[in-house]
């Protein structure tokens, strides 16, 4: 059974990191061709940092990944300390079940429900354009506030109750109780969630596409416009650089756990 187990293992991880392996690859192939690689170069690259309109949809996709993960981290968080507070089971269980639903909800569906909200507010109050920068900005935010909630939570559960009631006893406020002890207790949720917004709002296509305003593109919509005539190789450069961008941001969420791991095994020697 060990050897059918790494076996299936081992076939899984081929199967899920075998197409990324190709488009690294051939990231430095000389040529467009995806069959035969002719030689190693950065052509590539030097072309993809001349394509003007890409780099403007990669610019415009980090400032809205940037800043829709650093709100709903901050209203995440904040969530989640409210929803660990509540006394009544019931009302736990409906707020549990209300942060689920984003998660498990076609995209298609939230899309297409926030564009109809966006466009009947802008006609109500007389707008030009419903749709803008700023509702793909909110749309991001509110699929990325569950993640961040459900990240936050655990480490919430798993903090000993009493920490910030004794820094109560000895004179805090419950503010400053909150960013003195239970804080820097959450902070590797917290930083894991906001790395897991940042990824989410970085990838997502069919929320960007319902509800993106005119003028502001980001890269997904920009990589599609392209499939209807063909996909250059300096996609797989911009996907090879994206690649290893997220890969250093996993290396850095798993940083503080890390520490924290040793420290406790430090303290049960």
């Amino acid at each position: 059974m060990k050897t059918v187990s790494r076996v299936y293992t081992a076939l899984m991880l081929i199967f899920l990191f075998a197409p990324i392996a190709i488009l690294l690859f051939f990231s430095f192939n000389d040529s467009k061709s995806l069959s035969v690689f002719s030689g190693f170069s950065l052509k590539w690259y030097q072309e993809l940092f001349r394509d003007r309109d890409t780099l403007a949809a990669v610019k415009n996709t980090l400032v809205l990944a940037c800043t829709a993960s650093v709100v709903s981290t901050v209203m995440g968080t904040a969530a989640a300390v409210g929803i660990s507070r509540l006394r009544s089971k019931h009302l736990r269980g409906v707020m549990d079940t209300v942060t689920n639903i984003p998660m498990v909800n076609p995209d298609i569906i939230t899309g297409i429900s926030l564009m109809m909200m966006f466009v009947f507010i802008g006609s109500f109050f007389g707008m030009r354009t419903s749709l803008s920068f700023y509702t793909m900005l909110i749309a991001h935010i509110t699929f990325c506030l569950p993640y961040v909630i459900l990240q936050v939570l655990p480490k919430l559960e798993q903090m000993d109750p009493s920490l910030p009631e004794a820094a109560m006893d000895l004179g805090c406020t419950p503010l400053r109780a909150f960013f003195k002890v239970e804080l820097p207790e959450i902070m590797p949720g917290i930083v894991t969630g906001l790395i897991m917004a940042f990824t989410m709002s970085l990838d997502d296509f069919v929320i960007s596409y319902f509800t993106q305003g005119n003028g502001f593109q980001t890269l997904p919509i920009r990589i599609y416009s392209m499939t209807k005539k063909t996909v250059t190789p300096k996609m797989y450069a911009l996907a090879t650089i994206i690649f290893f961008v997220i890969l250093a941001l996993l290396l850095v969420s798993n940083i503080p756990d890390r520490e924290q791991d040793g420290a406790s095994r430090r303290k049960n020697k």
